[in-house]
């Protein structure tokens, strides 16, 4: 994967005079396999801060983000970390979909044999 251009998303915070979060970085790390598991994501907060493990996966009615997440004892799959509303997971999935999309528009025929 060729590193694009730098660019810096910047995500609002919903309180009023809230600091400025930007992801610094997008890193796709395309997934090899045929499934639902399209890519594996990671992105840099403030080139700060890391979240690994992000994943973008096809659903039924087209791209999602899936956050980082384990297994709990129970079975269930609970997030490691995760944005804590709606408006800022959208952007978030924005921001990855969009890099998800350059980085497959890049690499088309490697895309393809994967």
């Amino acid at each position: 994967m060729q590193q694009s251009e730098y660019r810096s998303y910047i995500l609002y915070g919903k309180t009023k005079g809230a600091a400025k979060m930007n992801i610094t970085d997008v890193r796709v790390r395309k997934v090899a396999k045929e499934g639902k598991m399209k890519a594996v994501v990671s992105i840099t907060i403030d080139d700060e801060f890391v979240v690994h493990d992000i994943k973008v996966i096809e659903g039924e009615k087209g791209l999602f983000i899936a956050m980082p997440s384990r297994k709990a004892t129970d079975g269930e799959y609970r997030d490691i970390a995760h944005p804590i509303n709606s408006a800022t997971r959208d952007r978030i999935q924005r921001i990855i979909l969009d890099k998800y999309d350059e980085v497959m528009a890049a690499e088309p025929e490697e895309a393809m044999e994967a």
